[in-house]
């Protein structure tokens, strides 16, 4: 079983699409960081983009926990969040322009109670927060490679807006092993 956690509007075909906001593709309209309903040992890949950042500093430690709990053994956690090291390089390197980068910094905060981010990352910090959970390895990844490559999402995060080719990536994609 593959799971898209906190998938919003967005539907990969052969994923279990778990969101608070009902919509038609949605399979189960429940909270991401409690998936009682699912055993443990049961999922193969949990996906989860721009999720992880909408849960506070004392609270993000207990996701990992609980998406770690639902994978099988070798299972796979593949995340994005946004990168801070990327976003300060964008900033001091690119463009001073602060409007260019609150969204990835505080959330679009356009969209009510789920648009605000309450946590950062930076690539060390999220590997050992990883590790520390128990995953046995962390390694980039790059979302070209995925089998949801061609789903327009957060890990393909660009500035500017939409140049994959050119732009500065302002995710940061980390898979963790099991």
């Amino acid at each position: 079983m593959k799971l898209h956690l906190g998938c919003g509007k967005r539907y990969i075909k052969g994923f279990v699409h778990i969101d608070l906001r009902e919509m038609d593709h949605i399979d189960y309209c429940a909270p991401v960081e409690k998936l009682d309903f699912l055993e443990s040992g049961s999922v193969d890949l949990i996906y989860a983009s721009h999720v992880l950042e909408h849960f506070g500093r004392h609270e993000y430690m207990d996701v990992l926990r609980e998406w770690y709990r639902v994978l099988k053994p070798e299972g796979v956690l593949r995340v994005a969040v946004p990168n801070f090291d990327a976003v300060v390089q964008f900033y001091t390197e690119k463009s001073d322009d602060m409007n260019l980068i609150l969204g990835q910094l505080v959330g679009g905060q356009k969209n009510g109670e789920f648009d605000f981010h309450n946590m950062v990352f930076s690539e060390k910090s999220l590997t050992e927060s990883l590790l520390n959970t128990g995953f046995s390895k962390v390694l980039p990844y790059d979302w070209r490679d995925t089998e949801h490559a061609d789903v327009d999402d957060f890990s393909q995060s660009y500035l500017p807006h939409m140049d994959k080719e050119n732009g500065f990536l302002l995710s940061l994609n980390l898979e963790a092993f099991k």
